[in-house]
């Protein structure tokens, strides 16, 4: 798996790292079901060509609207896809929320996967979605506290504990080490390259 112990390249300093990473070990609260998130991608918006938000449209627009609102879309017409917006209004960041761990609702959790491995749960964007029974009637979802859908902030990690690398399928941008995760989590998911990126 490509890594990195930071991001580096093109936007390094971009606000919207720092954002992706801290929400590193913070718990998504569904519907009966809490994930605390292990994987996160960050996308800049009209800084970055991988984005749903490099151009404006009416599926992007909650992303340039304010910070934590939750973006959900289906990805491919199959599974859903849940994002956190990070930046101010107008600048259309958000952070793709690739993987966690079960912390409540397994039982729910598994019926809604079926499978009862606990690290295969939430491991994957998609599967994190259906863990927590989100929908599309989630989107534009106030994550600033209870009902549910919620996120509860977490504890800083150190740095030797957040591992950088490229991003997960993307056939754009695909070089910048935007993705984060926990070190020596097995519930992060798997490194796969777009076969659409330049070689």
């Amino acid at each position: 798996m490509p890594e990195t112990s930071g991001p580096d390249g093109p936007g390094a300093d971009h606000p919207v790292l720092a954002e992706a990473r801290a929400l590193l070990g913070a718990v998504l609260h569904g519907h009966g079901v809490s994930v605390r998130l292990s994987e996160v991608e960050a996308y800049a918006g009209p800084d970055d060509p991988a984005s749903h938000a490099f151009t404006r449209t009416p599926r992007s627009a909650i992303m340039y609207g304010p910070a934590m609102r939750l973006y959900v879309y289906r990805s491919y017409g199959i599974h859903l896809c849940a994002n956190v917006v990070t930046g101010p209004e107008g600048e259309g960041r958000a952070v793709l929320l690739r993987a966690g761990e079960v912390v409540r609702g397994h039982e729910l959790a598994a019926g809604r996967r079926r499978t009862d491995d606990p690290v295969r749960l939430a491991r994957g964007p998609g599967n994190l979605a259906s863990a927590l029974g989100l929908g599309l009637e989630d989107l534009g979802a106030d994550l600033q506290g209870p009902p549910e859908p919620w996120l509860e902030p977490g504890e800083p990690l150190p740095d030797a504990s957040v591992l950088a690398g490229p991003r997960v399928g993307v056939s754009r941008a695909e070089e910048r080490p935007w993705r984060f995760w926990v070190a020596g989590d097995p519930t992060v998911s798997a490194y796969r390259r777009s076969p659409r990126a330049p070689s």
